[in-house]
């Protein structure tokens, strides 16, 4: 087995400094926009602090996702 090269390593950290980094914006912007001070225990607000997340430093850029219509799947109901 080959141990994988100082570069490669250093390719891999980068890359994972630059996801981490990307959260925390999109965290952020969600945070400015007020969506972590009024949740609610609905779906759409949960997808909408998610894409916001997401969507990082794009919303910086005038993207403001947002989810309305989330609708979770109904457990069965078992008649035994």
């Amino acid at each position: 087995m080959r141990k994988a090269s100082g570069t490669g390593r250093s390719v891999m950290r980068l890359g994972s400094l630059l996801v981490f980094a990307w959260l925390v914006v999109g965290l952020v912007a969600a945070g400015q926009r007020g969506y972590l001070t009024h949740v609610s225990q609905e779906c759409s607000d949960f997808g909408t602090i998610a894409v916001n997340v997401v969507a990082g430093p794009l919303n910086y850029l005038g993207l403001d996702p947002k989810v309305s219509d989330c609708k979770l799947p109904q457990p069965s109901s078992s008649s035994s």
